[in-house]
C-alpha cells in the first residue's frame, strides 16, 4: 500500500503508531473509574463541549482532559530537537494540536467550566493526587470546601 507523502515512515513506525487509540486510554479509565466509586456521575468525551473533554463533569462544569505526552507536547521545547523521523510533518502537527488545546481551554473557561490537564503518566503515576485535585475543584463548586 502506498503511503501519502506526509506519512513517509517505516513500516515498524507505522504499525506502532496504528496501536495509538485517541480515546478511553488506560488512564482516562481509571479516573473515571475513581470518579465513579465517589458517586461522581460524568459524560465521557462529551462532543458538546469544545475539545471534546475526555471527562466532562457537567454538574460542576469540570473538564478534564487526560493528555498523552507525545500528541500534547510534554516538554516540547526539549523533544521537538530530538525527532529523528519526518521532524517537520510532527513539529507542524504536535504545535497544532497545543494551540487547539488552549483555544479549546479558553472556550470552555469562557462558558465558565473548570479546565483540568492531566499527563497520562502522571496520571497513571499519581492517580490519588488527580482525583483529589477533582474532588477539590468539585467541593469548590459544591461550597462545601
Amino acid at each position: 500500500m502506498k503511503h501519502p507523502k506526509h506519512y513517509n515512515t517505516d513500516n515498524n513506525t507505522r504499525k506502532r503508531m496504528s496501536h495509538v487509540h485517541l480515546k478511553r486510554g488506560t488512564a482516562e479509565n481509571i479516573i473515571a473509574s475513581q470518579l465513579w466509586h465517589r458517586n461522581i456521575r460524568y459524560r465521557r468525551n462529551y462532543r458538546e463541549l469544545p475539545g471534546s473533554p475526555d471527562i466532562a463533569i457537567t454538574k460542576y462544569k469540570i473538564a478534564i482532559f487526560i493528555d498523552g505526552e507525545f500528541w500534547h507536547g510534554y516538554d516540547w521545547d526539549n523533544k521537538k530537537n530530538h525527532l529523528k523521523r519526518n521532524k517537520a510533518y510532527w513539529i507542524k502537527k504536535i504545535e497544532e494540536n497545543m494551540t487547539r488545546d488552549k483555544r479549546d481551554d479558553k472556550l470552555l473557561e469562557d462558558n465558565g467550566w473548570y479546565v483540568l490537564h492531566f499527563w497520562e503518566k502522571m496520571a497513571l503515576k499519581n492517580t490519588d493526587y488527580c482525583i483529589e485535585l477533582i474532588m477539590y475543584f468539585i467541593r469548590n463548586r459544591d461550597g462545601t470546601q
